[in-house]
């Protein structure tokens, strides 16, 4: 869309209100509304001015001025709002007008430009399968001397004992038992079809919802591939959308990785592959499941960079609670087309040669996605400048079961990094490919080891309710 596009589909639609936002370090997004009456042309070039050092990680107090430069084609009008309003996503520049490198859309754009002018191929493809949970009840403290959460869910494994007015109704959601089941075991129909509806009138096209395996109200809505830099946006509004849904329906929606403990987390497991115009370059009929030696190559960038990659696609210390063994959890540095504990699944059910990719199962949806999208493709394309060859790396393929392995055999398979702090030494340790073409800068990198080493510390220095349990009568 362009500019005056935008200014068209202003007064066409009666716009009161246009919606500046911007994404920090962790994904969130942040937001300044002006009067539509405010906005013309000039808005665009000019753009909207921020004070970047109230945002975390961002600018310190002594340089705080920044500027949104709203980007026409990322556009879409708020369904939630009383006030009619439009919305348009941001990037980032300093007041002289120059790019911010640590802005996370900005990086996007420089993954892409990277990619065109190593040769490569003209577009990266990218879909993420976002999971989340839907709550009724969500409770939390965290206090000098207490320390607690709570959540529930109508549909809850263990709620087929609560008392409720006029009966309980069973039908509950049994551990693990939440995978694609009818109503009226599924209650959440209706609101992810609301989601679905919202989702389409945002410019998403949706492929298809479900009930995921876990209890408790797991679910997951995917949406249609689309280059990085789009695809960060529409999960950006993807969210967004979730959550305000949600609340429209008296209920919550969190992509947190692992709200409840002994159950399947919500992962976003990230099909990717490159193409050159209408040409898919990782597709070779007769290979390993019909992958290109490129495509292999670029696995294997994937699985050499992963203990780095895993910093900024499981950005959070809740998602190590999700990458444990069992659960389905991607753990194991190795590729396979059918095993969906390794990191790396090649998807081989009705694919076509366009539809060929690989899928990253790790990642999580605290990733801020213009990040991981980049870092993905940079560890890629390192592998496929390199020629690393995932199956001479001994990334496999490993297509048993891998549970059903000897603990001899398990022994020989890399696994993830066991937490946040390890992750961040494997970026510090391994972070040369992400700079490559200056798409990521080493400033930001230190910038943001610091800033996410410092959640971690949060984390580790509190005082755990379980603990209590463990030693409190020593």
């Amino acid at each position: 869309m362009s500019v005056e596009n935008v200014l068209k589909t202003i007064q066409e639609n009666n716009i009161e209100w246009v919606d500046f936002r911007f994404v920090d370090l962790s994904g969130r997004a942040h937001h300044i509304s002006l009067p539509a009456s405010e906005v013309d042309e000039e808005t665009f070039v000019n753009g909207v001015a921020f004070d970047g050092s109230s945002i975390p990680g961002y600018r310190g107090i002594e340089e705080s001025d920044m500027v949104m430069l709203p980007d026409p084609e990322a556009v879409f009008i708020d369904p939630f709002t009383q006030h009619p309003t439009l919305n348009i996503l941001c990037d980032i520049a300093t007041p002289d007008g120059e790019k911010y490198d640590r802005d996370p859309r900005g990086i996007a754009k420089k993954a892409e430009e990277f990619l065109q002018s190593a040769g490569v191929g003209t577009a990266a493809f990218f879909a993420p399968e976002s999971e989340f949970f839907i709550f009724d009840d969500v409770r939390y403290e965290s206090g000098m001397n207490s320390s607690s959460f709570f959540v529930d869910s109508e549909e809850a494994a263990w709620n087929t004992n609560r008392k409720e007015e006029g009966g309980n109704l069973a039908f509950k959601v049994g551990v693990k038992g939440g995978y694609v089941p009818v109503a009226p075991v599924d209650t959440q129909q209706d609101i992810r079809s609301e989601m679905c509806r919202l989702l389409e009138e945002a410019g998403l096209r949706i492929e298809r919802h479900h009930h995921e395996v876990a209890t408790a109200g797991q679910a997951e809505i995917n949406f249609r591939f689309d280059t990085l830099k789009k695809t960060a946006d529409n999960l950006l509004v993807y969210k967004y959308i979730v959550h305000n849904t949600a609340r429209q329906y008296g209920k919550v929606a969190t992509f947190m990785p692992k709200p409840i403990f002994g159950d399947n987390g919500s992962g976003m497991h990230v099909h990717q592959s490159i193409f050159d115009g209408d040409t898919p370059l990782f597709y070779e009929k007769g290979g390993y499941a019909n992958l290109s030696e490129m495509a292999l190559h670029y696995i294997g960038g994937i699985l050499y960079h992963a203990p780095a990659l895993i910093a900024l696609t499981n950005p959070s210390t809740n998602s190590f609670k999700r990458l444990v063994p069992g659960y389905e959890a991607p753990v194991n540095l190795v590729f396979s087309k059918g095993n969906r504990s390794a990191a790396v699944r090649i998807p081989v059910a009705a694919v076509t040669p366009k539809g060929c990719r690989i899928e990253f199962r790790t990642p999580d949806s605290t990733a801020n996605p213009y990040l991981a999208f980049s870092a993905m493709l940079m560890a890629g394309l390192d592998g496929i400048k390199r020629k690393l060859n995932p199956v001479e790396l001994g990334y496999g393929p490993l297509d048993t079961n891998i549970y059903e392995l000897s603990d001899a055999e398990k022994c020989k398979i890399r696994s993830v990094p066991g937490s946040l702090d390890e992750a961040l030494d494997a970026l510090e340790a391994d972070y040369e490919f992400l700079t490559e073409g200056g798409v990521f800068t080493k400033d930001f990198i230190d910038n943001y080891v610091e800033f996410k080493r410092s959640e971690a510390k949060s984390v580790n220095i509190r005082v755990h309710p379980h603990e209590y349990s463990l030693y409190f009568d020593c």
